[in-house]
């Protein structure tokens, strides 16, 4: 049976890829901070099939995970992992619902608490980029442009975030956190801008599981 706070560190893990309410400071034209501005400032949904891969400091593999991603600006998200460790963790803009399916159990948590300063406050649409990371071009490697975001914040509980971009629409998202774990994403089938529901976002506990809530801590 898997930690609960393992679960979370991963929750946190994949909440990280930046989509911030509001990036106003880019003035610079390179390609990928063009494309910084654009995926901050004019994307207001966001839908994509996503795989992840988690490296440990000798970047062997300890983990891997697939599924899909519906974000609506400000404050809604929805990451549902497929099997064999499915989860879906969904924010309804006041909280935070993570039902792990395998423990039948539920964790409910305020959602600015539980998102806090890190990446993941990116995901749920408030805060300043450039109040909370260092923005940094570094360049164009083989077909994507990348971003480096660093924590101004050093309880952030990651050094770095890498942001790829491809044609101007995100790719690639790589975290690297204080204990010199990667976690490396991608994300393909992207549709940007399509009307996504509310109900998407909404999230009732199944009949018959565990409901730990955590909301009011």
């Amino acid at each position: 049976m898997r930690h609960l706070d393992t679960v979370t560190r991963r929750i946190f893990r994949i909440l990280g890829f930046g989509l911030l309410c509001g990036m106003t400071a880019v003035t610079h034209a390179s390609p990928g901070l063009e494309s910084l501005r654009h995926f901050f400032n004019e994307i207001a949904t966001f839908e994509a099939a996503f795989g992840q891969e988690v490296l440990d400091e000798t970047m062997s593999s300890i983990d891997h995970g697939a599924g899909k991603v519906w974000i609506k600006r400000p404050g809604l998200f929805r990451w549902n992992y497929e099997p064999p460790e499915a989860q879906e963790i969904v924010g309804d803009g006041d909280r935070v619902w993570i039902y792990d399916i395998e423990l039948e159990q539920v964790t409910v948590r305020d959602q600015q608490e539980a998102l806090g300063r890190t990446p993941a406050i990116l995901l749920a649409g408030s805060g300043d980029l450039e109040q909370n990371y260092t923005v940094i071009d570094i360049g164009t490697q083989g077909r994507f442009d990348w971003i480096n975001l660093v924590p101004l914040d050093e309880d952030s509980g990651f050094t770095e975030v890498r942001i790829g971009f491809e044609d101007n629409r995100l790719r690639l998202m790589e975290l690297l956190d204080n204990l010199g774990q990667r976690t490396r994403m991608s994300f393909v089938d992207l549709k940007e801008n399509q009307p996504i529901p509310n109900s998407v976002f909404d999230f009732l506990p199944p009949d018959g599981v565990d409901v730990i809530d955590e909301s009011a801590q």
